[in-house]
């Protein structure tokens, strides 16, 4: 080697010429490292990107697997860039023990309708950390489709009864409910619909208007071929869609008020069974509770012919009065310790007795204060505002 480069010396031109391919191979090389450096660098951008964006929020919101992280001290589940509903914060203190919770958006009373699809996606978020099922009571002011929007957006385990609330003098507000929840079937299908309710408390109401108690008298077989005409028009109507899963047609009403004829017609019924207005004391409610609705609704469907299924519509404690001659029911006073002793005796027993129940309530509602006062507004697990009320939400799995 040393004598061919001595050799390539001797020649002027020759050894410009290597110093020329000495140059160009240099220049090469360092276009190559270049090259290489900087794809090193691009990788390692997109390396970093990838596991900030993967880690950010750590766990799982405990619906469909979507991460999630645990939940601050003001019980706030909300999206975490508001990007993607799916992903939220859990709240290490709720578990999902209830089996179903008695839900009404806010804002979805008429003429005033306030809802937002905003709220019920908050809602939706906390309710399934709670519960896989909730019931509406009326579809007005379009909450069948934000409800089951919220849930096609938060993607969690969730099954809705959908409402409709018909008024005993008026077949308008039942018609104009069944074409609302008609388009949100259209929309969304039956996949998470476990049931339209025709008609809350209308027994109660149609009854009580007359002056007269019995729903299976003269007067309350009146009531009765109402409820039947617009249960029977809802079947047709769900019948027609040729949805690819059977939804049940059910109705609700208190639990002293159910017709039999209406019972016959329906595949499922829900009752109202609170205890508070019963006067017993909040030690007393929960074996209240179970004793008169088996007594009551139980036993009497079980010897129906077609035996539908008995569910618990509403079940709860109030924490609040909005005067002080409703604060106590002759027995407790409402309030929120014992809300609590409701929750400890009621919620793990029904559990483990396999009783289907809808607590009462998801959160306080304003407006039912300012229309009815006294404990109305006050049933909430939650306040308001969406934040949890001094209460520890018991440990063990609803069925």
């Amino acid at each position: 080697m040393e004598e061919k480069y001595q050799h390539l010396e001797g020649s002027g031109g020759m050894a410009q010429a290597l110093e020329k391919e000495k140059s160009r191979r240099k220049r090469s090389i360092w276009i190559v490292v270049a090259s290489v450096v900087g794809i090193l660098v691009l990788v390692a951008v997109a390396v970093i990107a990838w596991y900030f964006s993967t880690h950010k929020n750590n766990g799982s919101n405990g619906s469909g697997g979507n991460p999630g992280k645990s939940g601050d001290s003001t019980g706030n589940n909300t999206p975490n860039d508001g990007s993607d509903p799916s992903i939220f914060e859990l709240d290490s203190r709720l578990h999902k023990s209830f089996y179903g919770m008695a839900y009404t958006p806010e804002g979805s009373q008429l003429p005033n309708c306030g809802n937002s699809l905003e709220n019920v996606i908050k809602d939706i978020q906390i309710l399934s950390q709670l519960t896989t099922r909730v019931r509406l009571y009326g579809a007005d002011c379009n909450q069948s489709a934000l409800v089951l929007e919220a849930i096609k957006q938060t993607k969690v385990d969730m099954q809705v009864f959908l409402g409709n609330y018909p008024i005993p003098d008026d077949n308008t507000p039942y018609e104009r409910q069944r074409d609302i929840i008609k388009e949100a079937l259209q929309t969304y299908g039956a996949d998470h619909v476990a049931g339209v309710t025709v008609g809350n408390e209308f027994m109660l109401n149609y009854l009580t208007g007359q002056g007269v108690q019995d729903p299976n008298g003269i007067i309350g077989q009146q009531g009765a071929a109402i409820l039947k005409a617009n249960i029977e028009d809802t079947r047709q109507m769900i019948d027609g869609l040729q949805l690819s899963k059977h939804i049940p047609v059910g109705n609700s009403d208190a639990g002293s008020f159910f017709s039999n004829s209406v019972l016959t017609d329906v595949e499922y019924g829900m009752s109202n069974v609170h205890a508070w207005f019963a006067n017993t004391t909040a030690e007393g409610a929960a074996p209240w509770v179970f004793q008169f609705f088996d007594e009551n609704n139980v036993q009497p469907a079980a010897l129906l012919p077609n035996k539908p299924k008995m569910y618990i519509a509403e079940t709860g404690w109030p924490t609040k009065s909005s005067d002080a001659g409703n604060a106590n029911n002759g027995g407790s006073d409402a309030s929120v310790p014992n809300l609590q002793v409701f929750i400890d005796n009621f919620v793990c027993q029904a559990n483990s007795n396999n009783v289907g129940y809808f607590f009462f309530e998801y959160f306080d509602e304003q407006w039912k204060d300012a229309m009815f006062g006294g404990v109305e507004g006050w049933w909430g697990l939650f306040n308001a505002d969406r934040t949890l009320k001094d209460i520890t939400i018991p440990d063990c799995p609803a069925p």
